[in-house]
């Protein structure tokens, strides 16, 4: 199978994960915990059939940005998670995705690179698309429900938070990396779930509840994060950015034909500018970037 392939796979994976949680029965917390402790487990034996030891050395070295990103994915898992029982699978995603401007506007303060004419007009655009998104020009806002959207964009400001914080991460492989991240998540949610959550809840969980649960784990997580690295590694960083917007596209479509959420015309066109204008920035016109 070729890396283009399996890349594309795991943005599949990745896009269907909304879907998933949706038919979990459970607290957001106790989702994100068995999704980091799978996770874990999962590339950690990743990293041994590998017949390598995780660089100990390289995970010191870069603790403090390693240690905040895992405390904002922890945040950010919890927040996304919780969007959806408030606001259509469509919407949440959409505004998670809100993340690469967050990025976009923060990279300039505290990375020192240059935000662009073009940047900031592709900022722009995808704000107003969300807008339109939100349903509020056409009196609809309180269908998606402005507590979720408010939910799911804190989540997108907490990945921006895991950007920047990996843009510092220097001299350690990405299995590494997420390995630390997803295990260190785990032990900051654990004591969480034990104070907050009664774990009889697992108990009663249906088969169909323990089968997603167990997909967000094995498969949205660890299996999909150990064929989006593999993968990374070999194709273009033009081409991964162009079908990473798979994951948001396939969401919108499960989200209308799957779960039957609500999606009016202007929503519609809200999504193709934000993700159009996403998928713009990506591609710097020539004598802009320089």
């Amino acid at each position: 199978m070729s890396s283009k392939l399996i890349y594309i796979l795991s943005m599949a994976i990745f896009g269907t994960i909304g879907l998933f949680v949706r038919l979990i029965p459970l607290s957001s917390g106790m989702i994100a915990l068995v999704r980091a402790a799978m996770g874990t487990l999962f590339l950690l034996a990743m990293i041994l059939l590998q017949k390598r030891k995780p660089d100990w050395t390289a995970i010191r070295r870069n603790g403090k940005p390693l240690l905040l990103s895992s405390l904002a994915m922890s945040a950010e898992w919890i927040l996304l998670f919780e969007s959806y029982r408030y606001t259509t699978v469509a919407v949440a995603t959409l505004c998670y995705y809100m993340s690469a401007v967050f990025v976009m506007m923060a990279a300039p303060f505290l990375l020192g690179e240059k935000l662009t004419a073009h940047k900031a007009a592709c900022a722009a655009a995808a704000v107003a698309g969300m807008v339109l998104v939100s349903g509020v020009l056409e009196g609809q806002a309180a269908a998606f429900s402005p507590a979720g959207i408010a939910l799911s964009l804190t989540a997108a400001v907490f990945y921006a938070v895991i950007v920047l914080c990996n843009k510092r991460v220097r001299q350690i492989s990405s299995y590494d990396t997420t390995f630390i991240q997803l295990f260190t998540v785990t032990l900051l949610l654990l004591p969480y779930v034990l104070l907050t959550q009664d774990l009889g809840s697992l108990q009663g969980l249906h088969p169909l509840g323990w089968g997603m649960l167990l997909s967000v784990g094995a498969i949205h997580t660890g299996i999909a994060y150990a064929m989006y690295f593999s993968s990374l590694q070999k194709i273009k960083a033009q081409t991964a950015a162009l079908f990473s917007y798979l994951d948001p596209v396939i969401a919108l479509l499960l989200s209308i034909f799957v779960l039957h959420e609500k999606m009016t015309a202007l929503g519609l066109t809200g999504a193709v500018i934000v993700l159009g204008a996403m998928l713009a920035s990506e591609r710097e016109p020539k004598g802009l970037s320089e």
